[in-house]
């Protein structure tokens, strides 16, 4: 079982991203109030539960927390801006959407810049360890992945519908024999077998 929260004085936001390491498609962030005595038995890390369970969690999730808030940064921001500095901002746009104004964010991993003067906590795997990071994670991947289905049939070579801009062995094939989409990011290098940032 997770712990609901970091600390018990302050209204604090649970804020995750996914996509940080895909070929195409934005990276996507949310964050998350949970209220009070919160308890859902099955919220973990977004990978550590099933495609069906995601979008199930996330019913509950929308419907009981607090607030909640879900961004982006496109493609083309990512390779403007790098893709650290974009999943920062994302978290930060799905910050400034709440309808609950934070007095503490939690943040999956060990960097973050910090947004207007909310401070915040770095947590390496914190998305495995607090409820409201877990549920920051389980938004931003349904919300991301619901985002390449609907581009899917646009460049359908890509195989989106299972890989969701991931780099998989066909996803890269396909590129290194067909070229990039306009959805894909120019500031990644398809190599073999991982992708690499300039």
């Amino acid at each position: 079982m997770l712990q609901l929260q970091y600390q018990n004085h302050l209204i604090e936001a649970g804020c995750d991203e996914a996509g940080r390491g895909c070929l195409a498609g934005p990276v996507f962030a949310a964050a998350v109030i949970l209220p009070p005595k919160f308890k859902l038995k099955e919220l973990n890390d977004s990978k550590q539960v099933s495609e069906k369970l995601r979008y199930e969690l996330r019913a509950v999730i929308e419907k009981k927390a607090l607030a909640w808030a879900v961004a982006s940064v496109d493609h083309l921001e990512i390779d403007e801006i790098n893709i650290l500095n974009a999943s920062f901002l994302a978290m930060h746009r799905a910050v400034a959407k709440l309808a609950v104004e934070p007095q503490l964010l939690l943040i999956d991993g060990n960097r973050f810049n910090l947004y207007r003067d909310i401070p915040h906590q770095c947590i390496i795997g914190g998305d495995g360890k607090y409820l409201n990071i877990a549920a920051a994670s389980i938004l931003a991947k349904t919300y991301r992945d619901d985002y390449m289905l609907s581009i899917a049939a646009e460049y359908p070579g890509y195989d989106w519908k299972k890989n969701k801009g991931y780099p998989t062995k066909k996803h890269r094939e396909t590129i290194l024999e067909i070229g990039l989409s306009p959805y894909h990011r120019r500031s990644f290098r398809v190599t073999n077998p991982l992708p690499s940032i300039f």
